[in-house]
């Protein structure tokens, strides 16, 4: 199965802080992750429904190659 990478650094790097996120407090609900790091990268919208989509499919940090 193939891993689609986000555009750009500011998405790659919400993607991964969010991932480190739900590693360390997989009781909080992702949302609230997604919340916080659109404002910590300052994301675009287009960003914000890329990762709301990415972790409503169950999605995990994209693997560097």
């Amino acid at each position: 199965m193939t891993t689609v990478m986000p555009e750009g650094e500011p998405l790659r790097k919400a993607v991964k802080w969010i991932s480190a996120q739900i590693g360390e407090y997989p009781d909080k609900p992702v949302q609230k992750w997604v919340n916080e790091a659109v404002v910590r990268f300052d994301l675009s919208p287009r960003d914000t429904e890329f990762l709301m989509s990415f972790y409503k499919k169950g999605g995990s940090s994209p693997q560097a190659n």
